[in-house]
């Protein structure tokens, strides 16, 4: 086996070293997933209140919404739904363009808050608040570059916090060979996963989360079965036409984006221009997570290791028990 071959291995080894840390519960000490408030004017100066903050392991995290002016609240409604409890209440808040909204107890966390809010007038303001900044001036209104900007860097985060996703694509890469079918392959899996993003996120197709999740990880333990299948000699479907695989799985992927899009949500009369940067921010997030494994990859070329025999066959192994570990993970949460 050359030393370009051994470097690859080697690299694809410290790289799932990486993602099986990520995907442990316990290193999950904070919540990724964002909170989202909004506040839909009803009646002027009366606000219908929705407050989405993430739960694990049956605790919500501790995160208030502060005003700075005058506001009067009534009692909070409260229900639990899967990985969230959700509140509803009405504020009166006659002046509340230019007051500064807080998110207490955000910079305690890993988490940002998804701010929405939309006027009688027609007018909104959308604000992505994180732990280095936690507070923001409510302003008279707001463009659509703000949402872009927002959306975009939402698509992001949730690509390269999304450990099954990348480990997906990682699978890809190792199974994948040559320069144009490796461009083959990922530009497959965008196209794939950007349809259906579309479709899920505009109401046409509606699918549970929950087999969803299921049916990603084991998109995952297939590709590595196909990678042990070609180290044995025994090309399948992802070895011959990766594309094909890329495809098929990245609509299921699509699903998976969908479904955290909706727990974020989208600013009504923004709809469209939200939906497409926060699907250019999962490209540009993927985009980057190869360009950063094909880098190592160059530079670990360069290196001469001496590996033992079994090192060539780890990484699927490793793939494949973590993304088995997701399925009958997430099976059992049905």
């Amino acid at each position: 086996m050359s030393n370009a071959r051994l470097a690859r291995l080697l690299l694809a080894l410290k790289l799932l070293g990486l993602l099986t840390l990520l995907s442990m519960p316990a290193a999950f000490a904070h919540e990724v997933r964002p909170a989202y408030l909004q506040l839909h004017e009803e009646r002027p100066g009366e606000f219908v209140v929705l407050w989405k903050v993430p739960t694990q392991g049956g605790m919500r995290l501790a995160l208030e919404p502060q005003f700075s002016g005058k506001t009067e609240a009534s009692t909070a409604v409260t229900r639990d739904v899967v990985g969230a409890e959700i509140r509803t209440w009405t504020l009166r808040a006659p002046m509340l363009r230019g007051q500064t909204l807080t998110i207490g107890g955000l910079e305690a966390t890993m988490t940002d808050a998804l701010v929405r809010v939309e006027y009688m007038d027609g007018t909104s303001w959308t604000e992505r608040l994180t732990p280095r900044g936690p507070a923001a001036v409510i302003p008279a209104s707001e463009g659509a570059l703000g949402v872009a900007s927002i959306y975009l860097t939402l698509g992001i985060k949730h690509i390269l916090f999304g450990i099954d996703h990348l480990l997906f694509v990682l699978a890809l890469l190792i199974i994948t060979r040559g320069a144009r079918l490796l461009i083959k392959t990922v530009t497959a899996f965008t196209i794939a996963h950007s349809i259906t993003l579309a479709l899920a996120t505009l109401g046409f197709v509606h699918v549970p989360q929950a087999p969803v999740e299921a049916t990603i990880a084991l998109s995952i333990v297939f590709v590595a079965v196909e990678i042990v299948r070609r180290d044995q000699g025994k090309e399948g479907i992802a070895a011959r036409a990766p594309w094909v695989v890329a495809f098929c799985f990245g609509l299921l992927h699509g699903l998976g984006f969908a479904g955290a899009l909706s727990e974020i949500g989208l600013p009504a009369g923004h709809i469209p221009l939200a939906l497409l940067f926060f699907n250019l921010g999962v490209e540009a997030g993927q985009l980057i997570f190869v360009a950063v494994v094909l880098s190592i990859l160059a530079v670990g070329r360069r290196v001469r290791l001496a590996l033992p025999a079994w090192a060539a066959h780890a990484p699927a192994y490793a793939i494949g028990t973590i993304a088995m570990f997701w399925t009958i993970q997430r099976v059992a949460m049905f």
